[in-house]
């Protein structure tokens, strides 16, 4: 860090210190309730679902090949063939909307079809098992559903678009190709498969919450819900016994918790920051008051929609820090259209996102994907709030 970056710093904090109100109720108020809500995410999500999903993303890191993904980005692939992949990829990364801009710039350098390489850009950091998984067990299950269906369908539709758009020029591109034949690993296909079928469903009942009803199937397997995982870890065990070498575990260690080094100190504080800006659940202690919202984007008009897919579309969320500040603003009466809105332009899209791609793509790319992903969250959260 340079040492006008630590100046910077500094000032901040004395700023800060010398000029916040911290004797106001409403301050003080704001503080306990950013503490209030940093402590029910840390006992309700950190341990039962954090956690083994960071072990799933530092296993894909490890074991999924990414030549064995980018062969069918090619412009010759089969349409349903490339768009499929490059929908549903995203599911294992566990990335922001810039992190992902080096791959997506890798793929479309090396011969990538725009309308794959689209698809894969919006898939990226809108679909990985971390933030769905989070988003339906702290927002509710509509809201994780609705998200992985919609990214995936976004990411479709957005990239078949750009396709037929920029068609003829992208064609004129020299093919670079992609790599040929599959990378040999130790294990088989099956044994993979099989490997993270298991890291899946530990993670799923690990975090399988109560019921609001005693009663029915999903109570039934709350009940067995702790025997079903410790055997999942048992079966776990043995797979990694027999079919994992010791360097490939001490990796797989390793990547989680770059993993978790990452994305927790940035959820952390976006968890105190919503807090504190909008009160932890169920409250109305935050800073902001909540008509504000309301008012805002409370509801679900066309006008509080389009406002909702804008800001979300120039904000930069780091990885899962859109939950815990959606969950404030849903405390202040954010309407249910506006909070798809969000979760969909958001986690793809922010300001420094949109520059690398301006670099990458040009100007009139760059321009007709930002304004495609803000109309379909638009859309999206006015249909979402008409039904639900």
């Amino acid at each position: 860090m340079s040492e006008i970056k630590k100046l910077g710093i500094f000032i901040v904090v004395f700023l800060a210190a010398a000029l916040i109100p911290f004797h106001s109720p409403n301050v003080s108020n704001a503080i306990l309730e950013a503490f209030y809500m940093l402590n029910d995410y840390a006992r309700e999500h950190v341990l039962l679902c954090l956690i083994p999903a960071f072990f799933i993303a530092g296993a894909i890191a490890n074991f999924v090949s990414q030549n064995a993904v980018l062969k069918y980005f090619g412009r010759k692939a089969k349409k349903w063939l490339s768009y499929s992949v490059a929908s549903v990829s995203g599911s294992m990364l566990a990335v922001c909307s810039c992190t992902v801009l080096p791959l997506f710039s890798g793929i479309y350098i090396r011969g990538a079809g725009i309308g794959p390489a689209i698809a894969f850009l919006y898939s990226g950091p809108s679909i990985n098992i971390l933030a769905i998984i989070l988003t339906a067990r702290v927002l509710g299950w509509e809201y994780g559903v609705a998200r992985a269906i919609g990214a995936i369908v976004f990411a479709i539709i957005i990239g078949l678009i750009m396709a037929a758009i920029f068609g003829k020029e992208d064609a004129e591109r020299d093919d670079l190709g992609f790599p040929e034949g599959e990378e040999k690993t130790k294990r088989s296909l099956g044994q993979d498969l099989f490997y993270f079928l298991n890291l899946v469903l530990i993670l799923i009942f690990a975090s399988w919450v109560k019921p609001e009803t005693d009663s029915g199937f999903w109570y039934s397997i709350y009940q067995v819900k702790w025997p079903l995982t410790i055997g999942l870890l048992i079966v776990l065990g043995v797979v990694l016994y027999r079919w994992f070498e010791k360097k490939e575990l001490r990796d797989w260690v390793d990547s989680t918790w770059d993993f978790s080094k990452q994305i927790l100190p940035l959820l952390f504080v976006g968890v105190l920051v919503a807090g504190f800006l909008m009160g932890s659940p169920g409250s109305d202690g935050g800073i902001i008051p909540s008509e504000w919202v309301e008012s805002l984007v409370g509801g679900n008009s066309f006008r509080a929609n389009l406002l909702s897919s804008m800001v979300g579309a120039l904000m930069y969320f780091a990885t899962l820090t859109e939950i815990p500040i959606i969950q404030g603003l849903m405390s202040s009466g954010m309407g249910k259209g506006p909070i798809l809105a969000l979760l969909l332009a958001g986690p793809a899209l922010s300001l420094p996102n949109m520059l690398v791609i301006r670099s990458v793509l040009g100007n009139l790319k760059t321009m007709v994907y930002v304004i495609l992903v803000v109309v379909m969250s638009t859309i999206s959260g006015l249909l979402f709030g008409y039904f639900f």
